[in-house]
């Protein structure tokens, strides 16, 4: 990333508000954070972990970074509860069913504990749309039972159910949605007999859009794959995403009237409360036009049946997207756009 004066003047004004809400922290007790399934969660994807997945394992500060603590104490002050933090699987794991990488796994530690300070709950988000190395889960080279071990072991060192979140894989389209939903539904159960009782998010196939939840790829839909699923505890949610760009990609600049979401919405709505599912979107966005600041407030209105749309996280935030036209980060200590809105249904 390239550094320049005003890029350095806002992280400068960042950490003297840090610093201010750190001794606030110091004087007061802290929160508790809460994960709990009862509680809608409402936040931000804080990115930038994931980032440069061609250079691994990449260098810290350099090819990706973690979120720091003034980012926290921003979001933690307009009311955002949750923050889902995408990251690499062969950052963590540099060798399947190996050990986690030490210095990777304090990063993500120290990213949690921040979240646990401000009374926020984490999302871990494996960040890989369904591959390790660039190869799918369930091939010989990425066993679905290499997957498996990863969450094992995450649920093992990250078993605290008021902080921590599963997120068990971004948008996996490199498998089938069939061949999703049962690794997904394998590696769920695994979680549990560990005993791990944390909620989990579990994405829909391929790009997890609302839009196509009903559509068949190669005979089968999510509609269809995750009808069913289960979870012994009752603790899992289902993961969409949803852009408002023309191909529902999250690039571009123009949106799709506000109106479409309302079809798309309704009948993903009535999919879960058929099959007694609860929905949580990971992942939306739009630019800061007029024409997209409408359609960000129809999506957020849609989701207005709390018993099946338990929670958000905008996409995205995070100190490294520069001018990315969805990003929330906010600029010379003012809200962009889109926060305005968000604040709203907060």
């Amino acid at each position: 990333m390239f550094l320049n004066i005003p890029h350095l003047v806002r992280r400068f004004l960042f950490l003297l508000g840090g610093l201010a809400a750190g001794l606030l922290v110091w004087v007061a007790p802290a929160v508790a954070a809460n994960c709990d399934a009862n509680i809608a969660l409402k936040g931000v994807n804080l990115a930038g972990a994931e980032f440069n997945g061609s250079k691994l394992p990449g260098v810290l500060y350099k090819d990706y970074i973690y979120p720091n603590k003034a980012e926290f104490d921003y979001f933690a002050s307009i009311g955002m509860k949750v923050f889902r933090l995408p990251f690499r699987w062969e950052r963590l794991q540099p060798a399947l069913f190996g050990e986690f990488d030490s210095a990777e796994l304090e990063n993500i530690v120290s990213a949690v504990a921040l979240a646990k300070a401000h009374g926020m709950c984490v999302i871990l988000d494996v960040h890989n749309y369904g591959t390790y190395r660039g190869n799918a889960i369930g091939t010989t080279d990425v066993p679905v039972k290499a997957f498996v071990d990863l969450w094992t072991r995450l649920a093992a060192k990250f078993n605290e159910p008021a902080v921590t979140a599963f997120g068990l894989m971004n948008e996996p389209f490199k498998l089938s949605i069939e061949q999703w939903a049962g690794t997904a539904q394998q590696t769920v159960n695994a979680i549990r007999k560990q005993g791990a009782e944390n909620l989990i998010l579990v994405s829909g196939g391929r790009w997890s859009g609302v839009h196509e939840w009903e559509k068949l790829k190669s005979g089968v839909s999510n509609a269809d794959a995750f009808a069913h699923f289960k979870d012994p505890l009752k603790r899992t949610w289902i993961e969409v995403h949803q852009y408002a760009d023309p191909y529902y990609s999250g690039t571009g600049e123009t949106c799709v009237p506000a109106d479409s979401f309302t079809k798309m919405f309704d009948n993903i709505t009535r999919w879960a409360k058929t099959h007694d599912q609860r929905l949580f979107l990971g992942e939306f966005g739009t630019p800061s036009n007029q024409a997209c600041l409408d359609a960000l407030d129809a999506m957020l209105a849609q989701m207005k049946d709390a018993q099946i749309w338990r929670g958000w996280t905008y996409w995205a935030a995070g100190s490294w997207w520069g001018s990315y036209p969805l990003s929330i980060e906010p600029k010379d200590g003012k809200d962009a756009p889109q926060t305005r809105i968000l604040k709203r249904y907060l």
